[in-house]
């Protein structure tokens, strides 16, 4: 409960809308925002085209499904990294926003904490995955080109989101 400033009587805590400012962090939070953008359009056009193939040519492009896939994969690792950025992850708020202000601090770093030594263990081991990948030649199924442009990805978000959710400690260490 807080206190309404005019009239001093209490009143309900608001509810968390999505439309608060985000906080100010050192990275732009519009990279993430953007990359949603450029990959929902190339998701939409890809689609489409092969749409329009289809209906005109009674085919299909072979290779529009694995491209999209590939691009549903990079949409949500880049919005992972949105919502580590934003505090937005999923987390069990009975605990986390309940309780005295020193609990919900500590559960809010334990919790970046936790998010940063994951995706970083994400990228270490894609890594070698995507080494394995150039090493052996692998190609993909679809189209044939290097597999390694696929898996590349993984653990370069990977590295994003570690590097946010240690911002995200990091901001949360230095709130009152």
């Amino acid at each position: 409960m807080t206190q309404n400033r005019e009239t001093g009587t209490p009143q309900a805590d608001q509810l968390q809308t999505g439309d608060e400012p985000d906080e100010a962090t050192v990275v732009p939070l519009k990279i993430e925002d953007w990359l949603t953008v450029v990959v929902m359009a190339l998701l939409a056009l890809i689609t489409f085209a092969n749409v329009l193939v289809r209906y005109f040519t009674s085919q299909s492009f072979a290779w529009t499904e694995e491209i999209s896939v590939f691009l549903m994969i990079v949409l949500t690792l880049v919005a992972g990294s949105a919502a580590v950025a934003r505090n937005r992850q999923i987390r069990i708020e009975y605990f986390s926003d309940n309780g005295p202000a020193w609990r919900q601090r500590a559960l809010a770093r334990f919790g970046a904490l936790t998010v940063f030594v994951l995706f970083a263990l994400i990228a270490v081991l894609s890594a070698r995955v995507v080494w394995d990948d150039i090493r052996f030649g692998e190609t993909s199924p679809g189209i044939g080109v290097p597999q390694w442009w696929y898996t590349v990805w993984l653990p370069v978000m990977s590295v994003a989101i570690a590097l946010r959710a240690l911002g995200l400690f990091i901001r949360r260490g230095r709130r009152p």
